[in-house]
């Protein structure tokens, strides 16, 4: 299988990001499990770490994205304390999360993690809703689930979101390493998991391009 290389665009995209924000440093999920030690609430990892857990073919990385409740951020600030600077991120938009702003901008679904202001971000952590305490979908607010339903535990005891419901998470953006993480899972993916992906993406968008290829055959 051949690994996703970035594209020109990309890789601009990338550099323009990293100019706008900061460099990033991201930890690996071995870092995500010593740095979350001692959190008493539920964690999870999703996007190409969570594919690359499932298909065991290393792929590259810009960041890491661990999940919490979004009820559970009073939690990770504790667990943070001064060690850390943590700023709300969301459309364009990030503010430092303190005691002058307690509370994610309105526009924040995760917040950034940062030794300093010159530090590069080593954690790019999702705010979670839930629906009486069930997992809520970002792409489709009717798929409400217990989190045991839409995440397995990896041999190393990480629990990391299903590969099915990544891509269709993935499949909204349509960029060229999402395609790529569609045709490395594919095949490893049970008939239950295929169908279900397809039909996760046929409701959001009948003429998807995933629907043709791979996910056709």
């Amino acid at each position: 299988m051949t690994p996703w290389v970035p594209t020109e665009d990309e890789e601009a995209e990338e550099i323009a990001l990293r100019r706008l924000y900061g460099e990033w440093d991201a930890l690996d999920p071995a870092g995500v499990v010593d740095f979350m030690a001692g959190y008493p609430g539920e964690w999870w990892i999703v996007g190409g770490w969570a594919i690359e857990a499932y298909t065991g073919i290393p792929r590259r990385h810009e960041d890491i994205d661990l999940v919490i409740w979004r009820r559970d951020l009073p939690l990770m600030r504790e667990l943070v304390g001064d060690r850390h600077h943590v700023w709300s991120a969301g459309s364009g938009t990030i503010r430092p999360l303190n005691d002058d702003w307690p509370e994610p901008h309105e526009q924040a679904g995760q917040v950034w993690l940062r030794d300093h202001a010159v530090a590069p971000w080593f954690l790019d952590c999702i705010l979670s809703e839930d629906v009486d305490g069930q997992w809520l979908s970002r792409r489709d607010p009717e798929h409400v689930a217990p989190l045991a339903d839409v995440t397995w535990v990896a041999d190393d005891g990480i629990r990391y979101m299903l590969p099915e419901v990544v891509l269709h998470h993935k499949a909204r953006l349509l960029r060229p390493k999402d395609t790529a993480d569609l045709v490395t899972t594919w095949p490893l993916l049970s008939r239950e998991a295929r169908e279900w992906l397809r039909g996760a993406v046929r409701k959001e968008r009948a003429d998807h391009p995933w629907l043709d290829d791979p996910m056709g055959t």
